[in-house]
């Protein structure tokens, strides 16, 4: 029987990893199929039509499951393979065209044809990984389009920058620039709560506290939200005692949501911090017809060198489904500057962010000491503070929207886009002009990127709410009305600056909310 390779599948060790020993052949592990969709060559019409900035209207769940979904059929040669390899079906989601698996390690293996060890990494630590690509034999070519969990190694980031009083207590708060109202206020959103709507955020790792969010809005004076975890495979909403860990993560979100749009839902999906979490991650929130939601907030990434070409196929698919259901993503375009993959590495920008059918947002710092243009400029606070992730996709060609775009650098001359250009709003990000939060019982502004895409799923519930129907996939009509934001010209992210339209740092710049809700 002939073997297959899954195009896009190989991978290598993490740089700077030792490989210590093979995996125990008799552990358990979940593996995630990604399928084929019906129908691809009236999915593919409808996706162009995005692609040209052609407004498509928003289909129901159950209308996308029916025509676009994986055929019974294939779904059954999926149970037939994992049955006569001594696996068994745990989860399938036709709808999104995933099936788990579950199985011995010798088990997968086998089928895979794959070799797996257990490395370690100085800052990842143990993980389970594998060199090549993974095959599939002659029953499920061209039904299996990725295959993902065999490699179990940290795949994100989140983007928060904090700065806490080490003494403080929700009883005493600290000296902040602002909370999410009060950006709320300067951004001119529309006065509006996000009823009816519901906000999902993906979380891959750590977890929130109710007596947290109650002493949070309960000190902002705002409704206590209606909060959800979704738990997805093994992980859970997990609170963790280190003070520095992912839990700031998801307390920015949830808090810089909740105040925002309290009347809206927000429901935090939580995975593995793997590339089969996040890919499980989202296109469970996609496809969620419990919680519905109508904006999804995603503070995680990693420079695109970092994934495997399968994984980014399949998540800039999921968020193909996304515009197609008429879901707006507003995902972070990380915290390092035009170096997302490293200071000394060339320039790079932050995956799932840079595909086209995100709204990636970058970050600015307001100085309230400042006067007219530089009172709000590009997010830079040097090596040590962290600064808004832009520059252009090595991954992705320039969209339609971006057409006659440049990037201005900081030294030299403007670079015109031929490929995709990050990111493309902006809001405040610096931890100097940072969020009020509570996480922990303690009090402190926390900044980053991070705080701008969820800021910005705010401003989409509200006018979500408003229109009685959701804006959906926005970006190239943002593009088309730039003016509904401000520009911000004065500063750089390393490499790249800001400049007057467009940049590579800001993108179009910050919300003016009125303007935006008015316009679109």
């Amino acid at each position: 029987m002939a073997k297959h390779v899954v195009a896009g599948s190989e991978r290598q060790p993490v740089v700077g990893s030792k490989r210590l020993h093979p995996t125990d052949p008799h552990e358990e592990i979940e593996v995630k199929l990604k399928l084929r969709r019906k129908n691809d060559a009236a999915y593919q019409a409808l996706i162009h039509k995005l692609e040209e900035g052609e407004t498509v209207p928003a289909m129901d769940r159950k209308t996308f499951a029916s025509q676009f979904g994986t055929s019974s059929a294939d779904c059954t040669k999926v149970h037939e393979f994992a049955s006569a390899h001594g696996m068994k079906v745990v989860r399938e989601a036709p709808q999104s065209h995933l099936m788990v698996l579950a199985g011995t390690v010798a088990h997968f293996q086998k089928a895979f044809d794959v070799k797996l060890d257990v490395y370690t990494h100085p800052k990842l630590g143990k993980y389970r990984g594998r060199s090549g690509p993974v095959h599939v034999p002659d029953e499920l070519e061209g039904i299996v389009t990725a295959v993902l969990g065999l490699d179990n190694r940290p795949q994100a980031r989140p983007y928060v920058h904090a700065k806490f009083d080490a003494n403080s207590t929700n009883d005493e708060p600290q000296p902040v620039a602002f909370n999410p109202l009060q950006l709320a206020s300067r951004y001119k959103f529309p006065h509006a709560d996000g009823r009816g709507q519901c906000i999902g955020i993906l979380e891959f790792g750590g977890g929130y506290r109710d007596r947290d969010l109650q002493a949070y809005f309960g000190l902002l004076g705002v409704p206590m939200p209606e909060v959800v975890s979704v738990d997805i495979g093994h992980a859970t909403n997990s609170p963790s005692p280190d003070p520095q860990g992912a839990d700031l993560e998801v307390a920015l979100d949830v808090e810089v949501c909740g105040a925002v749009a309290p009347a809206a839902k927000i429901a935090v999906y939580f995975a593995e911090n793997t590339e089969a979490g996040f890919i499980e991650a989202l296109a469970t929130a996609i496809h969620d017809d419990v919680n519905q939601p109508t904006v999804i907030s995603i503070s995680w990434g990693a420079a695109e060198s970092e994934w495997t070409q399968q994984t980014v196929a399949r998540l800039n698919d999921a968020l193909q489904m996304a515009a197609l259901l008429g879901i707006t993503v507003c995902i972070a375009s990380g915290d390092s500057g035009s170096h997302d993959a490293g200071p000394n590495k060339p320039d790079a920008v932050n995956f799932p962010a840079s595909s086209p059918f995100a709204l990636a947002c970058g970050g600015t710092r307001i100085d309230e000491h400042g006067d007219g243009a530089k009172a709000e400029v590009v997010w830079n606070d040097g090596p040590k503070g962290g600064a808004t992730g832009g520059g252009i996709s090595t991954l992705f060609e320039r969209p339609v929207w971006q057409a006659g775009l440049s990037a201005a650098r900081t030294k030299g001359e403007a670079i015109e886009l031929t490929h995709r250009g990050v990111p493309d709003v902006a809001g405040d990000a610096s931890p100097d002009s940072g969020y009020l939060v509570i996480v922990g019982g303690r009090v402190g502004a926390i900044g980053g990127t991070s705080a701008v895409a969820p800021l910005w799923a705010g401003l989409v519930a509200r006018i979500n709410s408003i229109k009685g129907a959701p804006l959906g996939f926005v970006t190239p009509r943002l593009y088309r009305h730039a003016g509904v934001c401000k520009d911000i010209r004065h500063g750089n992210n390393g490499d790249f600056a800001g400049s007057k339209g467009w940049d590579a740092c800001t993108g179009i710049g910050v919300p003016d909310g009125e303007a935006i809700a008015r316009t679109l």
